[in-house]
């Protein structure tokens, strides 16, 4: 089994915020907390330690106390080049990727990522939730940019990122890569929701959600 102190958790707030109007997601309040700082609290008590992945207003995401990277990769590449610095940077086996958007995401996160990859003898974990479909059935879906990763990829990702890819599931398509189901009764429906708007963020605020 993985022990938590042996996974490093990242961040991910390093998007341009383009459908939030191009305002710092991570930033925004949500609960009192700017989401980041939010996710940095959900996240510590399930790791080992916490990085951020930011590429403007470093200061204020510094403040919060933990290591901040800006992406090494141009143009704002998207999540994977946030998975790439924080592979570069970890210093633990294993790296939890999540992104500030989602400040629901699942308390036992770390855990259950952790144990799908040690059942699988996986290099990646990625969790995967229930969508509800438009026939009113639901299948999973997987949630890319929330991944546990072994710092043994971080070759094969600095050949995928030199190549051009930019896609999280084409990348792990290459890898073992094992699938953790959050469909257990209790589990949160609404932990995987990612707020894209700010009234996606705020109607967020306003739920009952144990987050």
């Amino acid at each position: 089994m993985i022990d938590s102190r042996d996974v490093t958790g990242l961040i991910l707030a390093g998007g341009r915020g383009s459908r939030m109007g191009g305002v710092d997601k991570g930033l925004q309040g949500f609960r009192g907390l700017p989401l980041a700082l939010h996710a940095l609290q959900r996240l510590q008590p399930q790791v080992g330690r916490v990085m951020i992945s930011a590429n403007r207003n470093l200061p204020a995401y510094e403040a919060f106390g933990v290591p901040v990277w800006p992406d090494g990769l141009a143009d704002h590449a998207g999540p994977l080049a946030g998975f790439l610095i924080g592979l570069e940077h970890c210093t633990t086996p294993w790296l939890l990727t999540v992104p500030c958007d989602s400040p629901c995401f699942p308390a036992d996160l770390a855990g259950r990522l952790a144990a799908a990859a040690t059942a699988q003898g996986a290099d990646i974990a990625m969790a995967a939730a229930p969508e509800q479909q438009d026939d009113g059935s639901t299948r999973l879906r997987t949630q890319p940019v929330f991944c546990l990763l072994h710092v043994g990829l971080l070759e094969s990702l600095q050949r995928f990122t030199a190549e051009g890819g930019r896609k999280i599931q084409a990348w792990a398509a290459r890898q073992r890569c094992a699938i953790a189901a959050f469909d257990q009764p209790g589990d949160d429906p609404l932990a995987f929701f990612n707020a894209n708007t700010l009234a996606q963020l705020h109607a967020l605020d306003g739920t009952p959600s144990p987050c």
